[in-house]
Parts: structure tokens; C-alpha cells; sequence
């Protein structure tokens, strides 16, 4: 059934393990931590735990529509595109082709983006380097608008649409430095996160432009070998805003912003698989 068989070494899992779906595969739900992949499993039925010890857990598991099962899985990225990319590549080799990162972020736009809200990431700057060895800045890094639609849908099925944002966000190297303003070059981080506010972008992450130009190339792969959903690479990211660039701390907003985060993850993967499944 499976021409090449890819190993994995960051993951512990088998093609047959990622496949469902009538062919499309699991879609597969991405935080950056170890723990928010157990909390969004705790969602799933019929939950296995594909242990690894690098702690990139793979849970496959399903979820219903229509009474309807959807195959579906989680498994943490780590922080930051290089782990990110690993975690991507291997996935796609194994078989993946539907990404969901579901993560957290900081506002650039504290007057308008508070902590509890929800970004549903349209596009992502790239202001890392993992992904300029894949491909040259001018390429932009985009989600899907499949899964795009399907977030702003599920968000008005939960009744949060007015908390969940949809827009660029920033996806950087470093948090310490770019951020958080550590370092000599404090000054000159701050004033490109200004331009990049006064410009429109909403908040700032780690790991989106990996998932984006990672699942643009795949697509792009996949679809010189045939037509139809399975031949398609799909992404998209939901991010809970925990504070803003100078004010990350734990709050009530934040935690609610997180479990708010899941759950519209877990509605958006069930209105898109209704439409792709034909469910």
C-alpha cells in the first residue's frame, strides 16, 4: 500500500496510523506544548497514545459529526520553526495532510486585541529563518482558506465570533530578544514591532510560517500527482492571545482564551471534515 516507507525519528508513528478519511488522512491538531496536546486529546474518543521520548506524543483518537466519526490527532510541535519543521516534515512523510496549529500568542494591537480574545490567522510574517531555506521571502506564508471559513463558522456556532480575530500575524525566531526587548538590540526590535503593528499585524508567535510555507509546498507536491481532496495539502492556525509583548502573564482571559481556543479547533476540523467527507 505504501510505495516508501519513511522513518521517522522525532515521532513515533506508521502510515497506517495517520491514515483515515477516505484517503485525506487524520486531520491533525498542532500546539506548540506536551500539555495542551493531552488537553485537546481529552477531547477525542477512542484516545491512543503513540509515546515518544523526545515527548512529541502522538494521541490519535476520533470526533463525531452527524454521528459520523472523524479521524483525527494531536501531537506537540515544540516551540519555535526549527522543532516546528521536524514535526511537519515528518507528519507529511507518514502521510498527514490537514494541519491545525492550535497555540497561543502575544497582541500587537493592545487597543483592539485583548487577552481571552482569538486570532484566526489569515497569513503569517516571516521573521525566522527556518523558512528561508524552503523558499525565498517574497513567497508569503498563508493559511488555507478552507480552514480560515471554517474557524470564522465554528466561532459563530460557539457563540465567541466577536472575540476571534482573523488577520496576519508575526512569526519570529526569537522571544527573548524580538519580543520581549532582552538584549542590546532591545531598541531596535521594538521599533520593528511598531512597524509591524502600525501595519496592521495582530499578534505575535513562533511556529505559523513553518506549518504555512511547509503545507504550500506539500500542496503544490501532491497536486502534480492527481485531483481531489486527497491530493491537497491544508493549514490553518488558531492562536489564544495570553497578553501583549510587554505583559505575558497568566490571567482568567488567558486560560479562557486557551480552552476557548480548543474547543473552536476541535468545531472548526468537524465543519470542514462535514464538507470534505461529504458527512
Amino acid at each position: 500500500m505504501y510505495e516508501t516507507i519513511f522513518k521517522p525519528h522525532h515521532i513515533n508513528a506508521t502510515p497506517a496510523d495517520l491514515d483515515g478519511n477516505n484517503g485525506i488522512g487524520r486531520y491533525i491538531l498542532l500546539p506548540g506544548s506536551e500539555g495542551r496536546a493531552k488537553d485537546i486529546a481529552d477531547r477525542f474518543d477512542r484516545v491512543e497514545v503513540k509515546h515518544h521520548q523526545r515527548e512529541h506524543n502522538l494521541y490519535l483518537g476520533t470526533i463525531k459529526a452527524e454521528g459520523k466519526k472523524i479521524d483525527v490527532a494531536t501531537v506537540a510541535t515544540g516551540m519555535g520553526c526549527p522543532s516546528t519543521e521536524i514535526i511537519v516534515h515528518e507528519l507529511f512523510n507518514l502521510g498527514a495532510k490537514r494541519f491545525l496549529r492550535v497555540g497561543t500568542s502575544g497582541s500587537l494591537q493592545p487597543g483592539l486585541i485583548h487577552a481571552g480574545d482569538i486570532i484566526n490567522v489569515q497569513a503569517s510574517v516571516r521573521d525566522e529563518d527556518t523558512t528561508r531555506h524552503y523558499a525565498p521571502l517574497e513567497l508569503p506564508a498563508i493559511s488555507s482558506l478552507e480552514f480560515v471559513t471554517s474557524i470564522l463558522v465554528a466561532a459563530e456556532k460557539l457563540g465567541i465570533g466577536e472575540s476571534v480575530h482573523s488577520g496576519i500575524v508575526h512569526c519570529k525566531s526569537s522571544l527573548y530578544a524580538r519580543e520581549l526587548a532582552a538584549g542590546p538590540r532591545s531598541s531596535e526590535n521594538q521599533a520593528y514591532l511598531n512597524l509591524l503593528a502600525q501595519s496592521g499585524v495582530l499578534a505575535t508567535e513562533m511556529e505559523t510560517a513553518a506549518i504555512f510555507i511547509q503545507s504550500q509546498l506539500y500542496n503544490y507536491q501532491l497536486m502534480q500527482e492527481g485531483d481531489g481532496p486527497q491530493f491537497r495539502v491544508l493549514a490553518g492556525a488558531i492562536l489564544a492571545i495570553i497578553g501583549t509583548t510587554d505583559h505575558l502573564e497568566e490571567s482568567p482571559e488567558a486560560t479562557a482564551a486557551i480552552n476557548n481556543s480548543i474547543d473552536l479547533a476541535i468545531n472548526a476540523v468537524t465543519i470542514l471534515a462535514t464538507q470534505e467527507l461529504h458527512i
